[in-house]
């Protein structure tokens, strides 16, 4: 019986910290409740709850609807939240194309696509276009990472519009930038 209220407890506080973090791995999971993939696995079936790209897509789904100026296949990454002309978020998970092979840490031009594209997204146009961009690589990620991305947009002047991207692994800023992007009638 002991074993059986643990495994409810654990069952509701897997559930209660899906809900706050719907994009969190099993992998994550297992860590943080000390016990492994599978049994998380076994929890989320139990529960109900769809593996962590299933979820993912849901909410993709209903996320992409309001862009204008991309389209879902020319996001890099995926998109968790989109407000535009305010900003959005993204997630990246990194995979062994994205890496150089001989260590395992992901090429630069991944990250500033995600960057760029979440950028792009937030602007409320038909078309969008990266004038200028200043980034910065703060640590290296490595293969397996999750990177989410925060767009915010810091100002917006007649066509112009100055987006700032954060991007974190595990709450870790590992890259920034600020892009100025151009809403045009090309």
């Amino acid at each position: 019986m002991g074993t059986t209220l643990r495994k409810k407890e654990r069952q509701k506080l897997l559930k209660e910290y899906i809900e706050k973090e719907p994009f969190v791995t099993d992998e994550r999971l297992a860590k943080h409740f000390n016990v492994s993939v599978q049994t998380i696995r076994l929890d989320r079936l139990a529960l109900g709850i769809p593996q962590v790209r299933e979820r993912v897509k849901s909410v993709a789904e209903e996320i992409y609807e309001p862009l204008r100026s991309l389209q879902q296949s020319e996001l890099v990454g995926d998109l968790l939240d989109v407000q535009l002309e305010q900003g959005g978020l993204s997630v990246l998970d990194i995979n062994e194309s994205m890496v150089f092979k001989k260590n395992k840490i992901t090429r630069g031009h991944h990250l500033f696509a995600q960057a760029n594209s979440l950028a792009v997204a937030v602007v409320d146009a038909e078309v969008a276009l990266t004038g200028s961009a200043r980034v910065r690589y703060l640590k290296p990620v490595l293969l397996g990472d999750r990177v989410v991305a925060k767009a915010t947009v810091k100002y917006k002047r007649d066509n112009k519009y100055l987006v700032q991207i954060i991007s974190k692994v595990n709450d870790e800023m590992v890259f920034k930038g600020q892009f100025i992007v151009f809403a045009t009638k090309y």
